[in-house]
């Protein structure tokens, strides 16, 4: 096994992550963010079994395993997703995705409750680095629009929310490969999966999901920042994290895969052509740093 397999899986994520945000917050504003999350997880559920099916991969999973996995999909994907694309609604991207660094402070603690995993002090303060980069990066971003104190204070709670939802389920999905080898992709098509089979008759019974066919024949762009959200996030995103946390320290992982702002400039600046200041450069150092302390220390 190549050494830091795990730090380098988590790093890969939130590259991949750093484009879901820009694709599904505009996705979410043509269409509706229930339409784009249960849309995405059921595009991902179809890719990840064909691409099972395709590499004829072991689907070998136990019932605890299964149980545990499943949790982890209505914890993290149910809930949590469902309160971050609402917060992308309602605050935008950028103080959403500053909440949800505090992901990785929520997985350290709950790792260390349920997992008996102990960070050394460089690890603690690699991981205070790294999430004070974050901090400086995000805050950096413009504000979103002209949310009302009431919509403002609704968005961040719930993206707070989708942190701890974050973090929760990590651990759940930890605890399901310490019990024995599970084939990342297997484990994220049965998290997505079971998010689907809950998340849509759900969604569908409410009146608030509808005919995908229709809503984005309607809408070619929404369908294809869905797309490429769906492929870089819950796709490839979910079974890099997976691999990540199978292979690191849960909150190690964590604050790795919370560096997305970060990933996000080279976007900002060359697909959006936004100028980056020197604040923005200086955060984005600041986070290198951190995952050099977390990684090579």
């Amino acid at each position: 096994m190549m050494p830091f397999v795990g730090e380098l899986a988590a790093l890969l994520t939130a590259l991949c992550w750093s484009v879901g945000p820009l694709a599904f917050s505009t996705a979410i504003r043509r269409v509706g963010s229930v339409q784009v999350n249960v849309t995405r997880l059921a595009l991902a559920s179809v890719m990840l079994g064909a691409t099972i099916v395709l590499l004829r991969l072991p689907m070998g999973v136990t019932p605890p395993q299964l149980a545990l996995l499943a949790a982890s999909g209505v914890v993290g994907l149910v809930l949590g997703d469902s309160f971050l694309f609402q917060a992308f609604a309602l605050v935008g991207p950028r103080l959403s995705m500053l909440v949800m660094s505090l992901a990785p402070a929520f997985a350290a603690v709950l790792a260390w409750v349920f997992l008996d995993e102990h960070l050394d002090v460089t690890g603690m303060a690699g991981m205070a680095v790294t999430l004070l980069g974050v901090a400086i990066v995000v805050r950096e971003r413009a504000p979103a629009g002209d949310a009302s104190t009431a919509h403002r204070t609704l968005g961040l709670t719930l993206a707070l929310l989708a942190a701890a939802g974050q973090a929760a389920n990590l651990i759940l999905a930890k605890q399901a490969f310490n019990l024995g080898p599970i084939e990342g992709m297997v484990a994220a098509f049965v998290r997505i999966t079971t998010s689907v089979l809950i998340l849509a008759p759900v969604m569908i019974a409410l009146g608030y999901y509808h005919n995908p066919v229709r809503v984005f024949g309607a809408d070619r762009r929404a369908l294809g920042l869905l797309a490429l959200g769906t492929l870089t996030g819950p796709y490839l995103g979910i079974t890099l994290s997976l691999v990540a946390i199978k292979h690191a320290h849960v909150g190690i992982a964590a604050t790795l895969m919370a560096t997305v702002p970060v990933t996000m400039l080279p976007l900002v600046r060359y697909v959006y052509r936004e100028r980056l200041t020197t604040r923005a450069k200086v955060g984005a150092l600041v986070a290198v740093l951190g995952v050099a302390v977390l990684t090579l220390l």
